[in-house]
C-alpha cells in the first residue's frame, strides 16, 4: 500500500497529543529531514510546550547555523533555542584518531550538552527523530552515535518516536506534504557527528574548516549540475600527499568525493557522474581551499563500505 503522507500526518499528531499532553518536551533539531519532520509534527499537536534545540557542535556544514535559525524561528514559529558548544565538543574529541572512539566521545559530549538543557528546560518528554535503518541496523537499539539515544536513565524523560517505522524515502514524502521547504524535505542525510567523522584521523578545527568549504563546494556543483543522489560529500584523508601550486610544491591534504545513490541506506551504490562535473569540482577544491593538493573519488559500493568513511 503506498505511503499516505496525510492520514500519517493526523494519526501522528492524534498520537502526539495523547503522548504527551500537557507535559513539556524537547527534541534536538539537527535540521536533517527527520528531526524537522518530528519538530513540526509535534509543534502542530503541543505547540509551544515543545523546546526545539539546535546544538552547535562545531562539526555542522556551512552557513548551517544560520539557516536553520531563520528557518524554524521565523519561518515556522518554533519554540527554538540555538546552543552554542564548540569549545566543548573540540576539547572533548582533541588527540583522538580511533574512529569508534571519536564517535562515542561526540555521542557522549552531545548527550552532556543536551542533558544539561533538558535539566535547565525542566522537560518530561525527549521527542526522538528515530526512524526504521536507525534500529534495524543496529539490533533495535539507537547507534551509538545517533545525538540522543542514551540520555541518562535518571532525567525520567518519557520517549515519543513518532517516525520510528518509516523509511527516509517515506520521510522525505512527509517532509513536502508538510510544506517543508526544499532545503529540508530534499536535504541529504548527514551524520550524527557532522563532519568530525568526515576528517579521518585527528580532528583539528583547520581540518573541519577545510572538509566544510569542499563540501560546499561539492554540493554547489550537484546542484547546479541537477545530478539527483543519495548522499554527496567531500572527505579528508589522512596523510598529506605533495601537489604543485603556482610554481612551488605544496604539501597539503587529500579529500576523497563519495557520491551514491540509495533508497533507504541499507544498501548504496557508487553514482556514475560526468567526467566533466567531478573534474569541476576537483579544480575548484584544489584552486579555492588553501592546503588541498589531491582530490579522488571513492568507487565503493554499500557494502563493502560503509556511506560514511568513518
Amino acid at each position: 500500500m503506498a505511503f499516505d503522507p496525510k492520514k500519517f500526518t493526523d494519526e501522528s499528531i492524534e498520537y502526539i497529543k495523547k503522548r504527551i499532553g500537557n507535559k513539556k518536551a524537547i527534541i534536538a533539531l539537527s535540521g536533517g529531514v527527520d528531526s524537522s519532520v518530528c519538530a513540526i509534527l509535534t509543534n502542530r499537536a503541543i505547540d509551544n510546550k515543545l523546546i526545539s534545540v539546535f546544538v552547535d557542535t562545531g562539526f555542522m556544514r556551512k552557513d548551517e547555523p544560520q539557516m536553520i535559525k531563520n528557518l524554524f524561528e521565523k519561518k515556522f514559529h518554533l519554540n527554538f533555542k540555538i546552543v552554542d558548544a564548540r569549545d566543548e565538543f573540540f576539547e572533548a574529541i582533541r588527540r583522538i584518531r580511533d574512529p569508534e572512539e571519536k564517535r562515542k566521545v561526540m555521542g557522549k559530549k552531545f548527550i552532556d550538552v543536551f542533558e544539561r538543557i533538558a535539566r535547565k528546560e525542566k522537560a518530561q518528554v525527549l521527542v526522538q527523530g528515530t526512524i526504521a535503518p536507525d534500529w534495524i541496523e543496529s539490533d533495535g537499539k539507537i547507534k551509538a552515535h545517533h545525538n540522543v539515544g542514551g540520555l541518562p536513565s535518571e532525567l525520567n524523560l518519557e520517549i515519543v518516536e513518532p517516525i520510528r517505522e518509516l523509511y527516509k524515502d517515506e520521510v522525505r514524502i512527509l517532509a513536502r506534504s508538510l510544506e517543508l521547504p526544499d532545503e529540508i524535505s530534499e536535504r541529504m542525510p548527514f551524520p550524527g557527528p557532522g563532519l568530525g567523522v568526515r576528517v579521518l584521523g585527528e580532528v583539528t578545527p583547520e581540518k573541519i574548516e577545510i572538509v566544510r568549504n569542499c563540501d560546499a563546494i561539492v554540493k554547489e556543483e550537484i546542484e547546479k549540475s541537477d545530478i539527483k543522489s543519495w548522499q554527496a560529500f567531500a572527505a579528508l584523508l589522512e596523510g598529506k600527499s605533495t601537489g604543485v601550486k603556482g610554481d612551488s610544491r605544496e604539501y597539503g591534504y587529500m579529500i576523497a568525493l563519495r557520491i551514491v545513490d540509495s533508497l533507504d541506506a541499507m544498501t548504496a551504490n557508487i553514482k556514475e557522474v560526468d567526467w566533466k562535473i567531478l573534474r569541476k569540482i576537483s579544480d575548484r577544491i584544489t584552486r579555492e581551499v588553501p592546503g588541498v593538493t589531491r582530490v579522488l573519488y571513492d568507487l565503493t559500493n554499500k557494502p563493502p563500505a560503509t556511506i560514511e568513511f568513518e
